[in-house]
């Protein structure tokens, strides 16, 4: 029986970054978490302890702080991994790939009276902006998208005509609440694009199909979502969506003498539905390495 090595890849997890442009009085900010991983001629590495192509993970941490400051900045999530992907790859011969993975933190200026504070912020709650890069040679994949964005509709969802058993106890419905935490990650067709742009539109659609569809089922209104980014990005060749079913039970109120027309409800937060899926076009390119190792999108 022979024993060889497998595919493997390393470097330095969650590199905290943030940049503060102060070219001018009014300061930009971006908050960055960048985890970068390398593959390559690691064989001996592994085998006998010959360090001498494993390039340490401490250069890729400190590289990921002086490229900040040597580019002028992080620029789109999207330019910034792919930047490092390619110096990693392209500087260092025994480098073959790369795949960095940055989230971005959103922080929106503080209002005062005075109208949006220069240099004063405030967090914007759990959603991150995602990107995954990945490098081989000279091919490469950008797979980006967003997570922890929590959207709920109060009515214009129902939920009916499901298959019953003896252990269904769930009732029907056709007025419900329909609340969501939406992960979506989107693989990009080349890497020539206005990342940034493109992010804020495709966040714009998927928040306005969800609002807009008349919702018989989350899956149907998961389906409408991808539908909506696919129409208007041909940039986009696969949007893939994990939302979780965030129940809402109407509270029974009877035992003191009250009535709830469809207006108290727990918020239960387990179990939960999961609802999964992928909407992608019938003649999208091959996706080649472009899902490999994105959280969640095995």
């Amino acid at each position: 029986m022979g024993i060889r090595l497998g595919d493997n890849q390393y470097g330095k997890a969650e590199v905290r970054l943030v940049h503060i442009d102060r070219d001018t009085d009014v300061h930009q900010i971006k908050d960055v978490n960048v985890t970068s991983q390398l593959r390559g001629d690691l064989e001996t590495v592994h085998t006998v302890g010959d360090n001498s192509t494993c390039l340490p993970t401490d250069t890729q941490k400190n590289t990921v702080y002086a490229k900040a400051r040597e580019w002028g900045g992080v620029g789109a999530i999207e330019d910034f991994a792919l930047r490092l992907a390619r110096h990693f790859v392209d500087e260092h011969d025994y480098v073959h790939g790369a795949r960095q993975e940055v989230q971005e933190y959103s922080w929106d200026r503080i209002a005062t009276s005075g109208g949006p504070h220069d240099h004063a912020f405030s967090r914007r709650g759990a959603e991150t902006r995602t990107t995954v890069v990945q490098k081989d040679g000279d091919r490469e994949w950008v797979v980006s998208g967003f997570e922890g964005l929590t959207v709920l509709k109060s009515t214009g969802s129902e939920f009916h005509g499901y298959p019953k058993t003896k252990y269904t106890t769930l009732a029907e419905t056709t007025d419900r609440i329909l609340a969501t935490d939406v992960t979506a990650r989107w693989r990009y067709v080349g890497t020539e694009h206005d990342f940034d742009k493109a992010y804020a539109s495709i966040r714009a659609l998927c928040l306005e199909a969800f609002a807009e569809t008349h919702s018989l089922a989350l899956q149907q209104t998961l389906y409408e979502m991808g539908r909506a980014v696919l129409e208007a990005h041909p940039e986009v060749a696969e949007i893939r969506f994990s939302m979780p079913n965030n129940h809402h039970f109407l509270v029974d109120l009877s035992p003191f003498d009250l009535e709830n027309p469809g207006e108290v409800f727990f918020a239960a937060d387990r179990p939960y539905g999961k609802i999964e899926a992928t909407v992608e076009r019938d003649d999208a390119p091959d996706a080649g390495d472009a899902w490999r190792s994105v959280p969640g999108f095995v």
